[in-house]
């Protein structure tokens, strides 16, 4: 009739007209990326847990490098792994504590290191660039003749020589202020409060053979963020599809005429 008004409505652009936005492939897509970001993101935790152990640096010794009160994360590791320029967490009961101490190892097992040459650590020979020092300090702060480092031991020293009570406090102990490796524990990879990150590798140990190469923190990291977004963003999508679908079905119903 002539007075009557009719409303169509139109099909949404690019489908039936019919469901959520994306559909099933894209509810399948979202579920997907749930379910491996719940994957990467506890695997990383738990990875984190069976590599990494927390330690809260208790003096300045190791300053400015890891000051006192940092919370540090160290890599379990066999004694047997440290390297020299390495920062490490040990106990050592003739260092008359029952405390975990970290030092950073200089020398190890048949090395002659002695302080100091032109104001620097000299081992084998070779004078070691330490730019972990405190701005404005010398190595030679600490003084001290050649000690030729047992075979399986380390020598250790703290960046901040003049309060470190560290291997050259017990130069006249039986085994020359050095630590058998055994005694290492952890060796640690960074500062996460405050969260200054990875420590800077020690490159000037290069001149005297090969570095360790860093723990798989960066990796673990990477793990768990990426696990976070998926989780996240696959979460999100099904409450996004229905508001653009919600959005589309009203403006696809208008007046098509009057008849």
């Amino acid at each position: 009739m002539g007075g009557e008004s009719t409303t169509r409505t139109a099909p949404r652009s690019g489908g039936t007209g019919t469901g959520p936005v994306g559909g099933r492939t894209g509810q399948r897509l979202s579920g997907l990326a749930v379910a491996l970001g719940i994957v990467l993101f506890l695997g990383g935790f738990a990875w984190g847990a069976v590599v990494y152990r927390p330690y809260t640096v208790p003096t300045s010794s190791m300053s400015p490098t890891i000051g006192a009160g940092d919370r540090v994360l160290a890599q379990r590791v066999d004694g047997g792994e440290v390297r020299r320029g390495d920062v490490v967490i040990f106990k050592d009961k003739s260092w008359v504590t029952n405390a975990a101490v970290v030092k950073r190892v200089v020398a190890v097992g048949g090395d002659k290191v002695s302080c100091c040459t032109d104001g620097k650590l000299t081992v084998n020979g070779k004078q070691i660039d330490e730019p972990y020092l405190p701005a404005g300090t010398l190595a030679e702060i600490k003084n001290f003749p050649t000690v030729t480092v047992p075979k399986g031991r380390l020598f250790l020293l703290g960046d901040e020589r003049q309060g470190s009570l560290d291997s050259t406090a017990h130069l006249t102990d039986a085994a020359g202020g050095t630590v058998a490796r055994g005694a290492v524990t952890a060796r640690v990879d960074a500062v996460v409060w405050p969260m200054d990150g990875m420590l800077k590798k020690p490159t000037g140990f290069e001149v005297l053979g090969e570095l360790s190469t860093p723990g798989p923190l960066r990796t673990i990291v990477t793990m768990i963020v990426v696990g976070a977004v998926l989780v996240l963003g696959g979460g999100a999508y099904g409450p996004v599809a229905e508001r653009l679908g919600g959005r589309r079905s009203r403006t696809g119903t208008e007046p098509v005429g009057v008849r």
